[in-house]
């Protein structure tokens, strides 16, 4: 089986290096664009690109722009490299089709694990809608149901249920979820997720017990009928 090949585009050359050396330690095939438009002219001619990781602050086209292009073509996954983590930026991200966020500066072994992540979600798209009586989580339209209603969820509060509900069963802990949803790069402490948890079993009305306390550690995503 021929290695996945990843498209890297961002105009700094020593930051492609670097994420294509760890890339390829990893197993995966790369190729690289140092601008935006390079970028889209490769994603038409390669057809058998597995994921793209784009920069947003690039000269000429930028990241959304080369996103926003890119949507109207293929549903290749698309991981945005920003130096920004405001959540007007994801949200505007999210809209335009941006599967995953990574913050510069980044640890290179953070970046290949949602690499990783968003791969494994991509290929399981067919088994992208689950179910726990009641509650719905579909990842490919990153949207969550209650009963048929559904639940308006900040990205953080999604991303923290999808990793939950990824693990299910499991417990995970505080600096686990942080780290995941925040990146190690995030200098808030872990009262950041337990807020979050707060605000997430709000509004899972009725199903707020499937997000369970793991007293002293973390929290875990488990349904008790």
């Amino acid at each position: 089986m021929s290695a996945k090949k990843i498209l890297i585009v961002d105009d700094e050359m020593l930051i492609r290096k670097l994420v294509k050396d760890f890339l390829k330690k990893e197993g995966y095939a790369t190729l690289e664009a140092g601008d935006g438009k390079r970028a889209l002219e490769m994603i038409l001619e390669n057809e058998d690109i597995s994921l793209v990781i784009l920069d947003v602050m690039m000269p000429g086209y930028d990241g959304w722009t080369v996103c926003r292009e890119v949507r109207k073509v293929s549903k290749v996954p698309i991981i945005m490299l920003t130096a920004r983590s405001e959540e007007f930026d994801e949200l505007y991200g999210f809209e335009l089709g941006v599967d995953e966020y990574v913050t510069k500066p980044f640890s290179p072994n953070i970046l290949v694990a949602r690499v990783n992540a968003v791969l494994r979600r991509s290929e399981g798209n067919k088994d992208s809608v689950k179910s726990f009586d009641g509650l719905i989580v579909d990842e490919e339209a990153r949207t969550v149901f209650i009963e048929g209603s559904q639940v308006d969820l900040s990205p953080k509060e999604y991303e923290m249920l999808l990793y939950l509900v990824e693990n299910m069963g499991k417990a995970l802990s505080r600096e686990q979820i942080l780290n995941q949803v925040w990146g190690y790069d995030y200098f808030g402490g872990l009262r950041t997720v337990d807020t979050h948890i707060n605000r997430l079993r709000i509004k899972l009305l009725g199903k707020e017990n499937y997000v369970q306390t793991v007293r002293g550690f973390g929290y875990k995503f488990e349904v008790k009928k």
